[in-house]
């Protein structure tokens, strides 16, 4: 997991991914970006390459308003399982959000995120943010 409004924390991905590898090396692996509801994003939704580099599920969420916050366990229960068609049947007992997310932007960045996933990947094996 990753904070979108730290390039820092996104340019050790390659390397925490490295570090699990070496000791998991055949695991399903979810990258997550947090913090997506704050407005001052760092890490713009064309520059979130790595998973698609090595094949992983990437998931935008946010830890304080509860968006896309079973999205991550949902994909790890499903491919553990080897059952797609697993799903939760109950909720669980959430703490009320601490923000609410704009979901209008949200949406942008949705709309962003899958523009960028069409685009071909860089050609350079530099994993890290500029």
């Amino acid at each position: 997991m990753f904070d979108v409004t730290s390039r820092l924390t996104y340019k050790n991905v390659p390397t925490w991914h490295r570090d699990l590898c070496r000791v998991c090396e055949n695991i399903p692996i979810v990258l997550c970006g947090n913090k997506v509801d704050v407005k001052n994003r760092q890490v713009k939704a064309k520059q979130v390459t790595f998973h698609r580099k090595k094949n992983l599920q990437y998931y935008e969420i946010s830890a304080k308003s509860n968006y896309n916050f079973e999205k991550p366990f949902l994909y790890l229960a499903r491919k553990l399982a080897g059952d797609q068609n697993l799903h939760f049947v109950e909720a669980v007992a959430l703490k009320p959000p601490e923000v609410q997310i704009d979901m209008a932007m949200q949406q942008q960045h949705e709309a962003e995120l899958a523009a960028a996933a069409a685009q071909p990947l860089p050609d350079d094996d530099d994993d890290l943010i500029e």
